[in-house]
């Protein structure tokens, strides 16, 4: 059966929308939110700014940057001196006390383990949310942040920064407009972990640096003696801070399939295979199976995931020199449809028809989506009373959770059946311990 072809009108009027990203909440709630006029300047402030959290500001220096928070010093050194005007802290909550009133959107580039927390604190003082990938640590800590936004009425964005690609847009309008037919199965991969997997809790205690607040750097997690094994990049792969190669690039990798197929929640998640996984630390590698029922016109589609040097296996009718995805086929998607093949790259980039030949004669698809200005100016547009940025937390949210759902499957090594409208694992009792941890004494959600 061929898929219904989407016109602009049909496309507009109905489930493209949602698919855009662009759904809609209330924009205030009572002594809430503020929204700045497009001819004004935002006012800035950055959490975590010593890697990501730079060229995330950078990319809205347009603004005012008037506040900088990082518990290493030594590591946030770079964006002390790229805005020398702007307040230094290491707490950002005694930053949002000396500053709330001074601060209108807040970026958050914090390790994973610190997001929700963060992100938390700003919206409940009406602060608009600019909210690094992994959007959270835990499954449960996106389903409050969603609601927490909706609550407050602030502006909002996950930074998956492959959601602004023109590709993006040109992978929706192939499969939206039947390019390949309906889509029965996705294949979605990446080269990482590039940083330890597969070990135990480190031993050595060193001495913490004086440029280091560790306890701050803990936050919410549960206590562990300080080690250079964690900071400042290698805590990606230990389950207290990270949440390993899933959490780290499903929310780029995965996103094209779950805008173009309107994914929303799974039916079920089973760990196909892994090597290597310990209590402490993701797997050298692993497989994963996502099953999604059938959405809208959409039929029912199987996705696996990919980390760790796992990839797909070439479909038998395509030539032996094909590469799906790109980079030498290091990351990427592949689509199968009852038609043919679509394939990407990382972030959705250069989305294409196989075999390539194909591409010769293909007639480009109208453009159903608007071209975005950039990930982080959506956000910076979204402040100032525009639209809600692409990836904002009604679109965030449950595709965190979503990503993340790999996790607990990974972890509890069943095949989990969800229950995604009360939050659940209905045939794993064991496995609802993993959508959330208690937080340590002191911090609060």
């Amino acid at each position: 059966m061929r898929p219904m072809k989407f016109t602009r009108r049909s496309f507009l009027a109905g489930a493209g929308a949602a698919a855009a990203g662009l759904a809609l909440w209330p924009r205030r709630s009572a002594g809430a939110a503020t929204f700045a006029s497009p001819n004004e300047r935002l006012n800035i402030a950055g959490i975590g700014v010593g890697g990501q959290g730079r060229p995330d500001l950078e990319d809205m220096a347009t603004e005012n940057i008037v506040a900088l928070c990082d518990v290493d010093h030594d590591r946030a050194s770079g964006s002390f001196e790229r805005w020398p005007d702007a307040r230094q802290f290491t707490d950002f909550r005694v930053m949002l006390d000396d500053m709330g009133d001074e601060i209108d959107a807040v970026v958050i580039a914090t390790p994973d383990h610190t997001h929700a927390v963060a992100a938390m604190a700003c919206m409940q003082m009406g602060k608009h949310v600019y909210v690094e990938k992994p959007l959270t640590w835990s499954v449960k800590e996106a389903r409050v942040l969603r609601d927490a936004a909706r609550e407050y009425g602030v502006a909002t964005q996950m930074g998956n920064q492959g959601m602004a690609n023109n590709d993006t847009r040109r992978l929706c309008e192939m499969i939206w407009t039947g390019a390949i037919g309906q889509i029965h199965e996705v294949h979605v991969w990446t080269d990482r972990p590039i940083w330890p997997q597969g070990i135990d809790r480190p031993e050595e205690t060193p001495e913490i640096p004086d440029h280091l607040d560790w306890d701050l750097w803990l936050g919410p997690a549960p206590e562990r003696p300080y080690s250079d094994a964690y900071v400042p990049f290698n805590w990606r792969g230990f389950w207290d801070f990270g949440t390993g190669a899933l959490g780290d690039m499903a929310c780029h990798n995965m996103n094209g399939a779950n805008k173009a197929l309107q994914l929303g929640a799974p039916a079920s998640v089973e760990m196909v295979r892994q090597e290597g996984m310990t209590e402490e630390a993701g797997p050298n590698s692993c497989v994963i199976r996502y099953e999604f029922s059938a959405r809208g016109n959409m039929a029912p589609v199987t996705m696996y995931w990919y980390e760790g040097g796992e990839t797909p296996e070439l479909p038998e009718d395509l030539p032996e020199d094909t590469e799906l995805g790109e980079g030498g086929g290091t990351q990427g998607t592949l689509f199968i449809g009852e038609d043919g093949y679509i394939t990407c790259g990382t972030h959705s980039t250069h989305p294409r028809l196989l075999p390539e030949s194909l591409m010769d004669d293909y007639e480009t698809p109208p453009e159903l989506l608007p071209r975005s200005p950039g990930h982080r100016q959506e956000f910076v547009q979204a402040c100032k009373g525009g639209p809600p940025a692409g990836s904002n937390f009604e679109y965030a949210c449950p595709f965190t959770e979503m990503v993340l759902l790999g996790n607990v499957a990974l972890r509890s090594g069943e095949r989990i059946e969800w229950d995604s409208e009360n939050l659940r694992v209905t045939n794993v009792e064991a496995a609802n311990d993993l959508l959330h941890r208690e937080y340590r004494n002191g911090w609060t959600l």
